[in-house]
C-alpha cells in the first residue's frame, strides 16, 4: 500500500464540493464568482493608484 497523499485528497474534495454547488445553486454560484472579480478588479485598481501616486 502506498502513503495517501492527503493534500491531493482535500484538492479533490475541494473541486468536488465546489462542482456540486455550481450543480445546486448556479445563481449563487455566479455571484460569488462575480463578488470575487470585482474585489480582485478594484484590489488591481488600487495597486495601480498606488504606483501611479509613486511615479508623479
Amino acid at each position: 500500500m502506498g502513503v495517501v497523499n492527503l493534500k491531493k485528497i482535500v484538492g479533490f474534495l475541494a473541486i468536488a464540493l465546489v462542482v456540486f454547488y455550481i450543480f445546486t445553486q448556479p445563481d449563487s454560484a455566479a455571484g460569488s464568482i462575480e463578488s470575487i472579480g470585482t474585489t480582485l478588479r478594484n484590489g488591481a485598481e488600487s495597486v495601480i493608484r498606488f504606483f501611479n501616486q509613486l511615479v508623479v
